[in-house]
């Protein structure tokens, strides 16, 4: 009888599973958890944490007592003064982010030309101020505009446009502007390599069918270039106008607001009601940390409805344009 063969059957092993996000990206998650872990504890922790502030009136010193609830955000909102440091940094910003992105966009276009010579040279020049501390920026540039203000008002005078010398930042009248001049020249530097890194990304056989189709500089910069850079461009855009609306440090140090306010805008108004010296319906000549949190509060929701709207803006726009493609 012949023996039948037994085989052994394995059983089934379960199909091994694929490793998940975490384990499969681990080594992404550890080079962000500093980064992630530094944004909790100095951003994410504080802006929560001084929500409870506002519902006080503190000066800063040991634990807050005297609730007023939502009356600092009500004050926020009837201060003239508040509304009129806003104007100042919408006028910033109306005027230095059209013309800043210009002169950037012009300065990428020659410096991205392959055949410049020394072109590295020159993106280091132009780039130098962005790297520059703001605070000597500001104080050299002080100091020059004081000892140096004649000089520069005499093209002025010749030309008829002044009677007399101007004191570009002690005159409430050119403060603003002098201000806005040197803001465009400070951060020139940024957008300027945005645009380059955009410009790099276009692929040169675009530009050579276009010459090869007979399209002169102006038609392919309209039909290449500008197409080629709308990604990035709206990125830039979006970064100018919040980064404008949030300046601080430049407005600080060449004029502290002044001269009577005429520089002031929301970043020093809220520092001055924070540490003091400050004016308007909710402040004092004393600190008032509390109102200054709501005035904080207050502005952050401006600036999130209108990225909301920038966002929804250009939604539509590209809507419209796949629609009509």
């Amino acid at each position: 009888m012949a023996t039948a063969q037994l085989t052994r059957v394995s059983a089934p092993t379960p199909a091994t599973q694929r490793p998940g996000p975490i384990r499969r990206h681990g080594w992404t998650y550890v080079y962000l958890a500093p980064f992630a872990i530094l944004t909790s504890v100095f951003v994410i922790y504080p802006i929560f944490a001084s929500l409870g502030y506002t519902l006080y009136e503190w000066d800063g010193l040991g634990e807050p007592t005297d609730f007023i609830g939502l009356r600092n955000f009500a004050d926020v909102a009837a201060d003239e003064f508040f509304w009129s440091s806003f104007r100042h940094a919408a006028m910033y910003t109306l005027v230095l982010v059209p013309v800043q992105l210009v002169l950037a966009l012009a300065l990428a276009l020659v410096l991205n030309n392959p055949k410049l010579r020394g072109s590295t040279f020159y993106r280091a020049i132009y780039f130098l101020p962005a790297v520059t501390s703001v605070a000597i920026v500001g104080i050299v540039l002080k100091l020059m505009l004081s000892n140096f203000s004649d000089v520069l008002s005499r093209p002025l005078m010749a030309v008829g446009l002044t009677d007399q010398p101007l004191d570009f930042l002690g005159n409430p009248d050119t403060a603003l502007w002098a201000v806005i001049v040197i803001g465009i020249w400070n951060t020139l530097g940024y957008n300027m390599v945005y645009f380059l890194a955009g410009l790099q990304t276009i692929p040169k056989e675009q530009y050579e069918a276009a010459q090869i189709d007979g399209a002169g500089k102006i038609a392919r910069f309209v039909h290449v270039t500008v197409p080629g850079l709308r990604g990035v461009g709206v990125v830039i855009v979006f970064l100018a106008i919040i980064g404008s609306l949030q300046v601080f440090d430049l407005v600080m140090v060449l004029t502290g607001g002044g001269p009577y306010f005429a520089t002031e805008v929301v970043n020093t108004y809220i520092y001055h009601q924070a540490f003091g010296g400050s004016i308007g319906s909710g402040g004092s000549a004393e600190p008032n940390v509390g109102y200054a949190s709501a005035a904080s509060f207050f502005f952050g929701i401006i600036l999130l409805v209108l990225t909301l709207g920038q966002m929804w803006a250009i939604k539509v726009m590209r809507a419209r344009k796949a629609a009509r493609a």
